[in-house]
């Protein structure tokens, strides 16, 4: 009965990542922006320990790992997309788009498309056992809950603010799927050795959650992370030749 118990946590905290995201969405549509981030924090926390317990416990199992993918893609994928929905819907249009105004908000869903090829590409590559290619889903979800959480007012500021936002789309779902090498928050030892990036990119962040907020943080922190990611991979090529 102890085994049967153990052998279900795993995907029972992968179902609270699913449930999370469901909330989160409902948010979003309800125009709830800080409460979306909350139940996607929820969820990352979730996500986090659903893989670590299944990695303890030895229940690492392929229904889990079907189940996480599609629970990350609903709390990474389409709860921020539907949060980018309701900013792109509240916010004035330049007069040449007016045609098409009422449409364009749905575009925000092609980042859920982008964020499940992104999972279904992370499940078959071999690669990214201890290091991502492409930015995280997880890591995506953040950077947009976090900068529409935190910057509303510049976002609406003007009517031509929706084509930038607009181009960040495309630039994300790019990154999504970039073959481009990012570093991962997965130790094989605690020592410093090894683990410098990790160690000063998780002081960095834990310093910018105190003098920004939680809330607002997150959308700086993915940013160092992905620009950090890009140099440390061009020194490392540099090293190489």
């Amino acid at each position: 009965m102890a085994n049967l118990i153990t052998s279900k946590i795993p995907n029972t905290l992968t179902c609270g990542n699913l449930i999370s995201g469901c909330i989160a969405t409902y948010f979003a549509l309800c125009g709830e922006a800080q409460l979306a981030l909350v139940w996607i924090i929820a969820g990352a926390v979730f996500d986090f320990f659903d893989g670590m317990s299944a990695r303890l416990l030895g229940v690492s199992s392929p229904i889990g790992k079907e189940l996480d993918s599609l629970a990350d893609n609903v709390t990474f994928g389409v709860a921020p997309s539907a949060m980018v929905f309701t900013q792109l819907s509240v916010m004035d249009y330049p007069s040449f788009m007016d045609p098409i105004a009422s449409y364009v908000p749905f575009f925000a869903f092609v980042m859920a498309a982008f964020s499940a090829l992104r999972l279904a590409k992370f499940n078959l590559d071999t690669r990214q056992t201890t290091s991502f290619i492409g930015l995280p889903t997880p890591a995506n979800a953040l950077f947009w809950a976090s900068l529409l959480v935190s910057q509303p007012d510049f976002l609406e500021s003007s009517t031509v603010m929706v084509l930038p936002m607009l181009a960040m789309i495309c630039v994300s779902c790019w990154l999504l799927i970039a073959e481009i090498p990012m570093f991962a928050l997965k130790f094989k030892n605690w020592g410093w050795a090894g683990n410098e990036l990790r160690y000063s990119f998780i002081v960095f962040s834990a310093a910018m959650i105190v003098l920004l907020g939680t809330m607002q943080s997150f959308w700086v922190i993915i940013t160092a992370y992905f620009l950090t990611s890009v140099v440390a991979n061009a020194m490392n090529a540099k090293a190489k030749q």
